[in-house]
């Protein structure tokens, strides 16, 4: 199956991060607080609100950061996912 976003959503996959502390223990993602850092899969159209035009500046493939509690997590196929809006997009991450 494959989700396709309506409006300004864009859904993400949280990327693993994984982190050793000083003293060489690593952490992985259940052992702390979920990372913010999510890799875009599927981007909306856009949308329009209050008359204007939504423009989509996220695009599929960007490693992105969003705010902490935000969006609607889903499980599909036994993967998750989570549907955020554009505006909870903090940044995108380049290398």
């Amino acid at each position: 199956m494959r989700i396709k976003p309506l409006g300004d959503k864009v859904v993400v996959k949280m990327v693993e991060n994984v982190e050793e502390t000083k003293s060489g223990i690593i952490l992985t993602g259940t052992a702390k607080e979920k990372p913010q850092f999510a890799e875009v899969l599927e981007v909306g159209p856009g949308d329009i609100v209050d008359g204007k035009e939504v423009k989509m500046y996220i695009k599929k493939g960007d490693k992105v950061v969003f705010e902490r509690y935000k969006g609607t997590e889903i499980k599909l196929d036994g993967t998750e996912y989570i549907i955020v809006s554009q505006s909870s997009i903090l940044a995108v991450i380049e290398d």
